[in-house]
């Protein structure tokens, strides 16, 4: 059950990372077309697909010490 609830955690902050950068992709479309060549351009898309790949490791382990925390679960084992 604690793997489970690390690996549930550990997926919800991958999710919640793609998320925040898709959205930072995808807003500058609602800004005005000679504005958008400059936010979106080849350069900040590779950028962005690389930081699709390393947001993710960044985030989890920065947040590790809550990933790692169950409720309710006691790291020491009382013999």
């Amino acid at each position: 059950m604690r793997r489970a609830v690390i690996v549930s955690k550990a997926v919800l902050a991958v999710i919640g990372t793609w998320l925040v950068l898709f959205l930072a992709i995808a807003l500058p479309a609602l800004l005005p077309e000679r504005w958008a060549y400059y936010l979106i351009s080849p350069a900040s898309v590779c950028l962005w697909m690389l930081s699709m790949l390393v947001g993710p490791v960044a985030v989890c382990w920065k947040l590790r010490s809550w990933i790692r925390a169950v409720p309710g679960y006691s790291s020491r084992l009382d013999g």
